[in-house]
């Protein structure tokens, strides 16, 4: 169990002092956006992108993320993903 312990880390998303209230839909998806501006202006391996990205998959039910995956790829999102 120690080997499995050590191997995974299980973290939720840090608070954040924008969002203070229990519901966190605008948390969660100004988390999604961020994370597509963050890699469209410095690329997929740019590591604190990482971080929207874990506090969205976190935060965000996985429904929704699905549906805005869709709505990007169809060119219908209703927010700009631009940096």
């Amino acid at each position: 169990m120690s080997e499995l312990a050590s191997k995974y880390v299980l973290q939720t998303a840090p608070f954040d002092a924008r969002f203070p209230n229990q519901n966190q839909t605008r948390h969660c998806f100004q988390n999604y956006t961020d994370y597509f501006k963050c890699i469209s202006a410095k690329g997929e391996d740019f590591a604190p992108c990482k971080q929207f990205k874990r506090a969205y998959n976190s935060l965000c039910p996985n429904e929704w993320i699905s549906k805005w995956d869709e709505q990007r790829d169809n060119g219908t999102f209703p927010a700009s993903l631009e940096p």
